[in-house]
């Protein structure tokens, strides 16, 4: 049986080189970064090393990458640390935004004085920027806007530099979770004036268990989980050496052939919906999903409407025929009324799913994909 991996978005294969790196660490730089003895200074030196590294790719200060456990707490940390320690009174966020979000917006406003607001969606799921722009204009407190730059569901694209300059009209702050972008698309962060962006580092074929937050040297963030003074005293706990190596050689790669790899796995999706359209004249890309100037090229989201299609059930059976997909968000794969973001779309119970591709797929598992499809729907 074929094995047929399209589930990126949820996470992806490490590359054999980070592979590498990180199991050369563990060999051979195995030290406590806060030690200091020379075993501990060598640990030390490869964070910052990996560190500026990094802020070289992304067009930032090295000193304004703080690493986490991953997107959720980066998420958590900018967002919590807005209201705590900047004075934020309004955070602006949309429905259809990652968990990592929403969840932390909402025990904002069940827990502090923090008023939070929705921005409207076009027809289509996109962010409407004049409701925006509406929303900030109302108030003058301080505001917190928090937009993710590519949907993790239907893979819509926002206009960053749309949106931060809206942010700078009203002096809004901005923050931005850049989980589904960095490492796949250029982000120009030296002349578009974000103020927190965050990351994972295993959606760009690095390790699980790492993320990291860009965190405008301006903006003084207390951290969230107390102990030592690692990371300049943003967050506390023995630094993950192994994994800050193996993420600073993923994402150098993922941008060394960034150029060649979207060129490929456009054509897959270019394919896979052209495949779809033939198999099942009436499929329906959802969202701006199949609008490559509106949503990513690495993410496509259909419904197709047949009695047997739904999600949950069509998941497990092309589970069975070695093919890996999903209905959206891997945080949420418990969830049995359909697609929150699908639902917030379109309203009511919706179901689709969600394909996510990379540079390792074929067209050879495209055709399997939709052959299996068709056999599940169909027969």
């Amino acid at each position: 049986m074929r094995k047929v991996y399209l589930d990126h978005a949820a996470t992806t294969p490490m590359r054999p080189e980070a592979i590498s790196v990180m199991v050369d660490l563990m060999n051979n730089n195995f030290g406590n970064p806060s030690s200091t003895h020379a075993i501990g200074r060598k640990a030390k030196a490869l964070i910052e090393s990996s560190r500026k590294k990094m802020a070289k790719l992304l067009e930032v200060k090295s000193k304004e990458i703080v690493f986490t456990s991953g997107g959720t707490e980066a998420d958590n940390l900018v967002i919590i640390g807005a209201v705590k320690d900047l004075g934020v009174k309004r955070i602006i966020t949309s429905k259809i935004e990652h968990h990592a979000v929403l969840n932390c917006v909402e025990h904002l406003a069940n827990s502090s004085s923090v008023e939070v607001l929705y921005v409207n969606l076009t027809k289509n799921g996109l962010i409407n920027y004049t409701h925006l722009e509406h929303l900030l204009a109302e108030s003058d407190k301080p505001t917190l806007v928090s937009l993710m730059h590519i949907n993790n569901e239907v893979g819509h694209i926002n206009d960053l530099k749309q949106i931060s300059e809206i942010c700078q009209k009203y002096k809004a702050l901005f923050h931005s979770d850049t989980v589904q972008s960095i490492g796949f698309y250029p982000l120009d962060l030296k002349h578009i004036p974000i103020d927190f962006l965050t990351a994972s580092a295993h959606k760009f074929n690095g390790p699980k268990g790492i993320g990291f937050a860009i965190i405008k040297e301006q903006h003084n963030l207390n951290p969230l989980i107390f102990g030592g003074s690692q990371e300049r005293g943003r967050r506390a706990g023995t630094e993950n050496v192994y994994s800050v190596g193996a993420t600073e050689k993923a994402l150098t790669l993922a941008y060394e052939n960034m150029t060649r790899e979207r060129e490929h796995v456009k054509t897959l999706k270019t394919y896979c919906i052209t495949k779809l359209e033939a198999t099942f004249p009436d499929v329906r890309f959802n969202g701006a999903s199949s609008d490559f100037n509106l949503s990513s090229h690495k993410i496509l989201n259909f419904t197709i409407p047949l009695p047997k299609f739904e999600s949950d059930m069509l998941i497990l059976q092309l589970d069975l025929h070695g093919i890996a997909c999903s209905k959206g968000s891997a945080c949420q794969s418990g969830a049995q009324e359909g697609s929150f973001v699908l639902n917030e779309i379109y309203g009511g119970e919706q179901h689709g799913l969600r394909l996510s591709f990379s540079s390792t797929n074929s067209i050879v598992d495209i055709d399997y994909f939709v052959d299996k499809l068709k056999q599940i729907l169909l027969d």
